[in-house]
């Protein structure tokens, strides 16, 4: 990255105000773009579950890396990381600053830390495909990873099948652990980026995940599951989006005359995966010893003055 290529990264839970702030940003200075780092608003389609950028936001203020690809066509790390590398050198280009936003930790440590991605083993993960895509065949493979590589395995849910597979995958036909590919998760050299994050109690983010989908719903949520499922299969990686997973399993019981999962049976586990997801998110960027954090008692707002001072600094350091 050149020397005066220095975004700044907003990170935090899902549901902790990130994006808002990071709007806010964008609107008290006029020369910040907005870059996602989010593994679910590159799809096209999968806008309300996503909480993706209203229309009006985006007119507003430039967003990238949102409605790359349609939720069939595959988008991994190695294809993110390429695409912001792009987008970061066209920002630093026209004169302008880039401020990451998203909490897709893994995404965000292969711009900042720049991690080699490992190949593809077809063969290999045709053959770990062909066990049955049950909740317990899938933990059954991750027992395997964590025999192979148990640093990878510790972090990743046991019935995360996508993931469990790639990690696989990579150990079986690289020879190589997973999780020893770029500097490795434990390793946190001096970075480019300036990260910042914003932290919120768990139990007021909890609050907010459920109030989140309670609000989608009335947006029109499910219907956008329907249409999602009227298209083409889509991707693997696009299917395992929160919410959307259980309410496409909402819809196929309803389909196949089932009572179960009804729609608030779907919702309540929707949200208690989530909760999950967010705790996990908290854990991940927590290791990271370059993130500033910014604590907020309710509102996250609270912090946009904070925010403001820390950019300003930033970019007033930065070489031209």
């Amino acid at each position: 990255m050149p020397a005066g290529m220095r975004p700044i990264a907003l990170v935090g839970t899902t549901a902790s105000g990130k994006s808002a702030l990071a709007l806010e940003v964008a609107r008290h200075r006029g020369d910040v773009e907005l870059v996602s780092v989010d593994s679910m608003q590159v799809y096209r389609g999968m806008d309300i579950g996503t909480a993706k950028p209203s229309p009006d936001e985006q007119a507003e203020v430039v967003h990238h890396l949102i409605d790359v690809v349609d939720p069939w066509e595959p988008f991994e790390v190695h294809t993110f990381q390429s695409a912001v590398a792009a987008v970061l050198a066209d920002v630093h280009f026209r004169g302008r600053r880039a401020l990451l936003v998203g909490g897709t930790g893994l995404y965000l440590r292969a711009v900042v830390d720049g991690f080699e991605i490992p190949g593809r083993f077809p063969k290999v993960a045709a053959e770990l495909e062909l066990t049955p895509d049950t909740a317990e065949s899938t933990v059954v493979l991750h027992r395997r990873l964590a025999d192979l590589d148990p640093r990878a395995a510790e972090r990743m849910e046991p019935t995360n099948r996508r993931r469990v597979i790639r990690a696989l995958e990579v150990c079986l036909g690289s020879g190589r652990p997973f999780s020893s590919f770029g500097p490795g998760l434990d390793a946190f050299p001096p970075a480019p980026v300036r990260m910042v994050g914003v932290r919120l109690p768990q139990p007021v983010v909890a609050d907010r995940i459920e109030r989140r989908y309670r609000r989608q719903m009335i947006d029109g949520f499910l219907d956008e599951v329907r249409t999602l499922r009227s298209g083409p299969p889509m991707s693997r990686t696009a299917a395992q989006a929160l919410g959307y997973r259980e309410l496409a399993a909402h819809l196929d019981a309803f389909e196949r005359g089932d009572d179960h999962p009804n729609l608030e049976e779907a919702l309540d586990e929707a949200i208690r995966r989530t909760r999950a997801f967010a705790r996990r998110q908290r854990a991940w960027f927590r290791r990271d010893p370059r993130i500033s954090w910014l604590d907020a008692d309710l509102v996250p707002a609270d912090v946009l003055g904070d925010l403001l001072e820390i950019a300003d600094r930033h970019w007033a350091d930065a070489p031209g």
